[in-house]
């Protein structure tokens, strides 16, 4: 053991004047040695329980200077935010016109309130009075429409009785009379009418004919009229057309609207009486 501790001394360099360093690395070799060897009796009288390589370097080394970690920053100060300065106030002056202006607008949307309200009420009362006076006059016109068909009623009604009368009088009067069984007259006796007495009852009955459309001039209608003794025109019909209804249906019409024909000189309505009526 000593020779081989010789010769490793003998192989490792050798520094001028390092002594005590060198004589302390070789004492840490030795020591490495004399363990190694106490193994090495130890492995070869037991089981290996396994295998440990250690590498010794040669040329001892130096180990390299540790890092050195470079000191924390210092936390910068957070900045100092300083406070908004408070809002200018509004001096005396100002705070007088702003109220003054408030005031003047809560008084125009007043006003302007009033006048739409106003308004609005005026338009209302506008309504209802015409709805008012629509209403009077639907009233009124239906009283009026009332009054004129009762009215209207009564006439006819009085029409009607009075017709009934004559007739009545006209068939006491007949009692007497000595015309033929066929006879269609009335009277109690046969007589003609005066010449002219034809021409009166057309002359009558002329003005009531409306007629919008131009006809011929020779057209010629035959009307059968019937007459109560007063004359009170009391049925017609159409015996011989014209051709043309339009004028066949003015000259009925005609007759209707005359209602009373005239009497003959001697005071009498012959009847019935076929007239002939023609446009010229």
């Amino acid at each position: 053991m000593s020779s081989r501790a010789a010769t490793l001394d003998a192989l490792r360099p050798r520094r001028p004047g390092g002594m005590g360093r060198g004589a302390m690395l070789a004492l840490v070799v030795h020591v490495g040695l004399v363990i190694a060897l106490a193994f090495g009796v130890s492995w070869r009288s037991h089981e290996p329980a396994g295998v440990t390589a250690e590498l010794w370097a040669a040329v001892p080394e130096i180990a390299a200077p540790a890092p050195v970690t470079p000191p924390a920053p210092e936390p910068r100060p957070a900045p100092k935010v300083e406070p908004a300065p408070p809002p200018p106030q509004p001096d005396a002056a100002r705070e007088a016109e702003i109220a003054i202006e408030k005031a003047k607008i809560e008084k125009q949307k007043r006003e302007e309130k009033e006048a739409r309200e106003k308004a609005e009420a005026l338009e209302k009362q506008r309504l209802q009075e015409e709805a008012a006076a629509k209403a009077r006059e639907e009233k009124a016109k239906a009283e009026r429409a009332k009054a004129e068909k009762a009215k209207a009623e009564k006439a006819e009604a009085e029409r009607i009785a009075k017709l009934r009368d004559e007739n009545l009088k006209r068939i006491q009067g007949q009692a007497g009379a000595t015309g033929a069984p066929q006879s269609t007259g009335t009277a109690l006796r046969d007589a003609g009418p005066s010449a002219n007495y034809a021409g009166r009852i057309v002359a009558r009955v002329r003005p009531n004919i409306v007629l919008t459309e131009s006809v011929p001039p020779t057209l010629r209608a035959e009307v059968e009229v019937r007459a109560a003794p007063d004359g009170t025109i009391i049925g017609r019909r159409l015996v011989k057309s014209s051709g043309n209804k339009d004028w066949d249906d003015a000259v009925l019409r005609a007759i209707d609207r005359t209602e009373v024909l005239p009497r003959d000189t001697d005071g009498r309505v012959p009847s019935p009486m076929v007239l002939g009526f023609t446009p010229s």
